[in-house]
C-alpha cells in the first residue's frame, strides 16, 4: 500500500486520439441523444397534458420515459463534452455521482420494464422496484468507491463503468464483489424469470386468435419488447459479468455503447411512437400548439391592421 496516491480525477477512454474521428463521435452520440431526448420528452408532455392517457399503463411508460432520460443523460453529454474539447478527465465526484444514478436509472428502467407486463400489480411493483433498485444502487457505489486505488486513474470505457474501475483496484474487493453480485443477480433473475412467465401466458393467448392479422399484430407489439429487455439484460450481464482485460477492447466499447446507449434511443419508439393513443395525443397536441399559434398571430395582425387604420385616419384629419 505504500505506492497507493490518492486519486482526485479519471481519465476515461477517448474514441481516438485523431481530432476528425473525435468531431464524427461527437456528432454521432448528439444525433442520438437528440433522438432520445426529442422522443421522450414528446411521450412525457403527451401524457401529462392528456387527461385520456391518465392511466396506470401509460404512468408507467411516463416513468420509463423519465429514467431514459436519465440514464442517457448521466453518461453520454460528459463523453461528447470530452471529445469536443478534447479532453478524457471526469473528477472523483463526478464519477461517484454518474456511477450511483447510471445503476440507479439503469436497473429502475428495467424494473419497470418488468412491471408494465403487469398492471393489476402497478402500484405494489412500482414501490418495490424503487426500494430495490435504491437499495442496490447504494450498495455498488458504496462497495466500489470504499476500496483503494492504486492501479492509476486510466478507466478504459467512455463512462465511469464499475467493472473497468475494480481494475484499479489494490485492496481486496472479494467480499464486497460477492455481496454486490448476488444482490444484483437475484433481483435480475427475479424480473427475467417474471417476464418469461408473463410472455408465456400472452403467447398462449395470442396463438389462440383465430385471424392471422390479429396474431401478427399481437406479436408485432410482443416482441420487440422482449427483444429491447434481452438486449438490455445479456449486454449489461455480459459487461459486468466477464473477465476484464488489462488494455482497452473495442468487445467491451460495444457492448457498453448497446446497453447504455440503444434500449434508450429504440424505447420511445417501440413502447410509444407505434401507440394509436400516443401518435392521436401528439397530433392533437402539436395540432392545437400550432393552431394557437396561428389564432395568435392573426390576432396580432389584425391589432396591427386597426393600429395602421387608426393612424392614417389621424393622418387625414
Amino acid at each position: 500500500m505504500s505506492n497507493q496516491t490518492n486519486i482526485t480525477e479519471f481519465l476515461l477512454l477517448g474514441f481516438s486520439d485523431v481530432w476528425e474521428l473525435q468531431i464524427l463521435h461527437f456528432l454521432v452520440f448528439l444525433v442520438l441523444y437528440l433522438e432520445a431526448l426529442t422522443g421522450n420528452l414528446l411521450i412525457i408532455t403527451a401524457i401529462t397534458l392528456d387527461h385520456h392517457l391518465h392511466s396506470p399503463m401509460y404512468f408507467f411508460l411516463m416513468n420509463l420515459s423519465i429514467l431514459d432520460l436519465g440514464t442517457i443523460s448521466v453518461t453520454i453529454p460528459k463523453s461528447m463534452a470530452n471529445s469536443l474539447m478534447n479532453t478524457r478527465s471526469i473528477s472523483y465526484c463526478g464519477c461517484f455521482a454518474q456511477i450511483f444514478f447510471f445503476v440507479f436509472f439503469a436497473l429502475s428502467d428495467f424494473a419497470l420494464l418488468t412491471a408494465i407486463m403487469n398492471r393489476k400489480a402497478c402500484v405494489q411493483m412500482a414501490a418495490s422496484a424503487w426500494i430495490s433498485v435504491i437499495v442496490y444502487s447504494s450498495l455498488h457505489t458504496r462497495s466500489t468507491f470504499a476500496i483503494s486505488f492504486c492501479g492509476g486513474n486510466e478507466v478504459n470505457q467512455f463512462f465511469c463503468e464499475i467493472p473497468q474501475l475494480l481494475k484499479l483496484a489494490c485492496s481486496d474487493t472479494y467480499l464486497g464483489e460477492v455481496e454486490v453480485l448476488i444482490f444484483g443477480v437475484c433481483l435480475a433473475l427475479s424480473c427475467f424469470v417474471f417476464i418469461i412467465l408473463s410472455y408465456t401466458q400472452i403467447f398462449q393467448t395470442v396463438l389462440r386468435i383465430p385471424t392471422e392479422q390479429g396474431r401478427h399484430k399481437a406479436l408485432s407489439t410482443c416482441l420487440p419488447h422482449l427483444i429491447v429487455v434481452s438486449l438490455f439484460l445479456s449486454t449489461g450481464i455480459f459487461a459486468y459479468l466477464k473477465p476484464t482485460s488489462s488494455s482497452p477492447s473495442g468487445l467491451d466499447l460495444m457492448v457498453a455503447v448497446l446497453y447504455s446507449l440503444l434500449p434508450q434511443v429504440m424505447n420511445p419508439i417501440i413502447y410509444n411512437m407505434r401507440n394509436k393513443e400516443i401518435k392521436a395525443s401528439l397530433r392533437k397536441l402539436t395540432g392545437w400548439r400550432l393552431f394557437s399559434r396561428n389564432k395568435k398571430w392573426q390576432f396580432c395582425n389584425r391589432k396591427a391592421s386597426k393600429t395602421d387604420s387608426y393612424k392614417k385616419l389621424l393622418n387625414l384629419n
